[in-house]
């Protein structure tokens, strides 16, 4: 992150948690200027406005992204801007914090302080940042399925190639289906040994019957073949704590808490 970002983070920031209260940003960056009663034009980094029906109220939002603590000189300049321009409020967003002087300062004058950092070693303590998930996931898997016709019958569609969609079983038994056998195998396969071949043959009797659903063939039907084994892929799952939580943004005057994701989601976060 350089300035530029920590400042167009800010307005977003500012622009997200104020859409309910009908804040809006008028403007932000080098091109975000307001003149004052001296007539000096001053440059402001977000400019926030919201009405109550009758009056509206403006804020002047300076953001520093600076290594430095914010000392008193800056809380003078942002509060003068903010008197000469007749705006309504003024706050500083700094990286680093304030000198105890800044802060004594800013509370005088009514200009609000912000804290806006990514998350550190500290902020993480009690908490789990990173979580690992090591897993074995089963995967029973077909590699053969071939029906069993009788030896008179002249199939026109090739058995080892059939979409077991196209396939339908006529039978007496109406809870015989090709969807069921092939979950009942697979449910077998959940069993077998890693990477054993595992086969299996099911018998139907004489009466049944199969339906080629593309040409509506119907043949007679002895049983179904299946070959398969039991694969076991292994996955290691990262879950990184700053993917979730980038940047905490703290409040000092109204004590509150906000942590912002990289995906921009804001969430209030408990004060403790």
């Amino acid at each position: 992150m350089n300035w530029k970002d920590y400042e167009e983070t800010t307005k977003f920031i500012y622009e997200t948690l104020g859409k309910d209260k009908g804040v809006s940003i008028e403007c932000y960056g080098n091109s975000c200027k307001v003149v004052g009663k001296s007539t000096v034009e001053h440059q402001i980094d977000v400019l926030t406005k919201h009405s109550d029906g009758i009056h509206e109220y403006k804020t002047a939002i300076e953001c520093k992204y600076w290594n430095d603590n914010i000392n008193k000189d800056i809380i003078m300049k942002v509060a003068e801007i903010v008197e000469d321009a007749g705006l309504n409020k003024g706050i500083i967003v700094s990286k680093k914090g304030f000198t105890k002087d800044a802060t004594d300062f800013a509370k005088y004058r009514n200009i609000g302080l912000v804290e806006l950092r990514e998350m550190n070693e500290k902020d993480w303590e009690g908490r789990i940042k990173d979580i690992v998930l090591n897993m074995n996931m089963l995967i029973p898997e077909i590699t053969k399925m071939d029906l069993v016709l009788n030896e008179n019958t002249e199939p026109n569609f090739h058995q080892g190639m059939t979409r077991v969609e196209f396939l339908e079983i006529k039978s007496e038994d109406k809870n015989l289906t090709v969807e069921g056998i092939i979950k009942e195998f697979t449910n077998e396969l959940l069993k077998q040994e890693e990477n054993k071949e595992h086969k299996k043959i099911v018998k139907f009797d004489s009466e049944t019957k199969i339906v080629y659903k593309p040409t509506e063939q119907i043949l007679p039907i002895r049983g179904m073949k299946f070959t398969g084994f039991l694969r076991i892929a292994k996955e290691k799952i990262e879950i990184k704590g700053e993917d979730h939580i980038w940047l905490i943004m703290k409040s000092i005057f109204e004590n509150k808490t906000y942590t912002i994701s990289k995906n921009g989601e804001i969430h209030e976060r408990p004060n403790e």
